[in-house]
């Protein structure tokens, strides 16, 4: 089904750029013949053609890039042929009339050129050595960027000021008559012109942002300003936000200064609504200046390559506190052993490092608790009203090819038909933001599944929600959108973003959070209680799914882990290729799970016990296995990170402490030395000259 998808969108694909090669080649041969129809016919439709893609498909046009017939070669072959074919009609005369286009035609690529070199200064002066949200930099004299269409679409740029050449210069050729090439040329080359002019602006001091010297010395200076105790360090790819994302709560709440760092400039924008500041610092050598802050401690919630360069950095403390735990081997990855400290759940994940033996020393691990569950409402008993909400929640398939990764290849469509046969069931499937990233298996079955779903939708029927509830959904989405999306123009660039995402006013933080909980509140009374769903963006988060569910269907992953914090029942997919014994063995977190076979094999007796207290024999096994995993709940999680936060904080005062006193005490004694260096030379001076007049 999804190959089938994909086919039609790649032939369309192909044959635009067919069509592209078709029209020059009847370009050239409308040109030589020359037949003045198929000239202009073949010249006009090349050139809307282009413009086109640049508009619907400039992923496309990259690829006749990497060929090297870019845009602007494109473009130069277009107007050459128009040339040519000028050159070639009879009635226009090739010195008095077509010298001074072809002489037009090249001041308009000379201008061309021009303006692409003032975009590429404009940009470079206004890009900062970092990017801040959160902050108010103002001194920094952020200004408003340029139109992009001069200052970055320089594809779009020149077909669009080659419309009206081409347009005139075309109208010659049906005409003969030279002065509408001339006007199409001017009206290019006046247009050309001013915007080069008007982007070259920017350069100067009234537009023109801190160089970089300036804006490192603003940065250090906000630093000692703010004073920051604690940060959370992240580094990623598109996909990958979500990993700090679920950490921005609990942040915002410790005690101290916090601050997020992040390294790709893209991810400023990827984070979600918080007050915390915010500070992006792509380059090492600018990573550095944070070994002179009053920065103590970093929190890491994932591993990356550029991780290795923080921690180069003394002076700070570095905790691992992961984007979320479970039995897989990624948990214990080996490069936990790099971190000063690694922050777990509860006694589940001290006792996993040990059994991994990858050098985490067991006085390094700190149970934690997970302060962000605290949203998770407890299991309040058996289904009451006439469906059963189950959340089929798989894990994506990960890097190594374990088919025990995720269900959604062996068992997702089993799982899902079992539970669509099921009259009284509703289902909520949540796949993981990256399935099929890796294997383009997970990605087509979970294609199948939301087919499945959608049609099993079509056998449904009952009552909707009127227009009001749909009425309070699109006003608390409005809301939230207010809160939490920053509005840019189009032409928005880094510095601009700067300007306008600067200190925040009042508690954004709690405004945010009870605009969330509108929005959820109204998001599922705006959804018919009978429909099956499929979820797959950010909203609504997986907590308020696990509070809309009676039952999870997951696998071997951190949103079991999550999810036991209700004590609701819960089951797991085995598709590792174990026998039961063995997976419950292997996998502590599903030792109180229901266990379903790659056939779905289990489904029946899942649901009996969700909505049968009698025969669900796992509550006490999810109350112990809950504690187990989480910790207990006396200290509630967020006390127990603060102090674990404090307590880090203050080892790293205790080491600031001892390297001052050792270098205090090595001063003088370094001091002693060089006066006795000093002695011994002057003695031996003096003695030369005795020794001289003794000879």
């Amino acid at each position: 089904m999804p190959s089938a998808g994909i086919a039609p969108r790649r032939v369309v694909q192909l044959t635009a750029l067919l069509a592209m090669l078709v029209f020059f080649a009847t370009q050239l041969v409308g040109a030589v013949l020359p037949n003045v129809p198929l000239f202009i016919a073949a010249s006009a439709c090349g050139l809307a053609l282009d413009l086109f893609l640049q508009h619907k498909q400039p992923g496309l046009l990259s690829l006749l890039g990497k060929i090297r017939l870019d845009v602007t070669v494109r473009q130069l072959f277009r107007d050459m042929l128009i040339m040519v074919g000028l050159l070639r009609i009879e009635g226009i005369n090739p010195l008095h009339e077509q010298a001074p286009l072809t002489v037009g035609l090249l001041l308009f690529y000379l201008v061309h050129f021009a303006c692409q070199a003032a975009a590429i200064l404009v940009r470079r002066t206004r890009q900062l050595p970092f990017v801040t949200r959160n902050i108010d930099a103002s001194a920094l004299r952020l200004s408003d960027a340029p139109p992009r269409l001069f200052a970055r679409q320089h594809g779009r740029r020149l077909l669009r000021l080659a419309a009206p050449a081409t347009a005139g210069l075309l109208v010659t050729a049906a005409t003969k008559n030279a002065v509408w090439g001339g006007v199409g040329l001017t009206i290019a080359l006046l247009i050309g012109i001013g915007g080069t002019a008007h982007l070259a602006s920017w350069m100067l001091p009234r537009k023109r942002v801190a160089n970089e010297a300036t804006a490192l010395r603003w940065l250090d200076q906000w630093l000692a300003d703010y004073q920051p105790t604690v940060g959370m360090y992240f580094s990623g790819g598109n996909s990958s936000a979500y990993q700090a994302n679920m950490w921005l709560s609990t942040l915002a709440a410790l005690d101290g200064k916090p601050i997020i760092v992040l390294r790709e400039r893209f991810m400023v924008q990827k984070v979600e609504a918080t007050d915390v500041p915010i500070v992006c610092l792509p380059k090492v050598a600018h990573l550095m200046r944070l070994e002179h802050s009053t920065l103590k401690v970093l929190l890491h919630p994932a591993n990356s390559g550029k991780t290795s360069q923080v921690l180069r950095i003394p002076s700070i403390k570095h905790a691992f506190i992961n984007h979320g735990e479970s039995d897989k081997l990624s948990s214990c990855n080996p490069y936990a052993k790099a971190y000063d400290e690694v922050w777990v759940a509860g006694p589940a994940a001290r006792e996993r490092y040990q059994l991994a033996d990858i050098g985490v020393e067991d006085k390094d691990v700190v149970e934690v608790g997970r302060p962000q569950l605290a949203p998770i409402r407890p299991y309040a008993g058996v289904p009451t009203g006439e469906l059963t909400t189950v959340l089929y929640a798989p894990t994506w398939e990960g890097w190594d090819g374990n088919p025990g990764n995720t269900s959604v290849i062996l068992a997702g469509e089993n799982i899902v038909r079992e539970l669509l046969a099921d009259p009284k069931v509703r289902l909520l499937y949540k796949p993981h933001p990256m399935t099929g990233s890796v294997d383009p298996r997970a990605g087509r079955a979970n294609e199948r599944i939301k087919a499945m779903i959608a049609e099993a939708n079509t056998k449904r029927g009952g009552d909707r929600p009127g227009a009001a509830a749909a009425a309070e959904l699109a006003r608390c989405a409005d809301e939230l959108n207010r809160l939490t999306s920053a509005s840019f123009r189009p032409s928005a660039d880094e510095s601009e973003r700067m300007k306008l995402q600067g200190a925040p006013d009042g508690d954004r933080a709690a405004a945010v959070a009870a605009a969330t909980a509108a929005w959820e509140s109204a998001f599922w009374a705006s959804l018919p209680v009978w429909e099956h769903q499929i979820i797959t963006g950010p909203r609504p988060a997986i907590f308020t799914c696990f509070n809309q569910a009676d039952v999870l269907i997951s696998d071997v992953s951190s949103v079991v882990s999550d999810y036991l914090t209700s004590e609701k029942p819960y089951a797991v997919a085995n598709t590792s290729g174990m026998t039961e014994e063995e997976f419950r063995a292997g996998f502590p977190t599903v030792r109180a799970a229901t266990i379903l076979t790659p056939e779905a094999v289990g489904v029946t007796g899942l649901l009996e016990a969700v909505r049968d207290p009698e025969k669900d024999t796992l509550a006490r096994a999810r109350a112990e296995l809950k504690v187990h995993l989480l910790g207990p709940s006396d200290p509630p999680s967020l006390v127990r990170f603060d102090q674990a936060t404090q307590d880090l904080c203050r080892k790293a005062d205790e080491r600031r402490a001892r390297m001052a006193t050792r270098l205090t005490d090595e001063i003088p004694s370094q001091r002693e030395a060089r006066d006795a260096a000093e002695e011994m030379e002057l003695e031996s001076g003096s003695a030369e000259p005795e020794e001289t007049a003794a000879v």
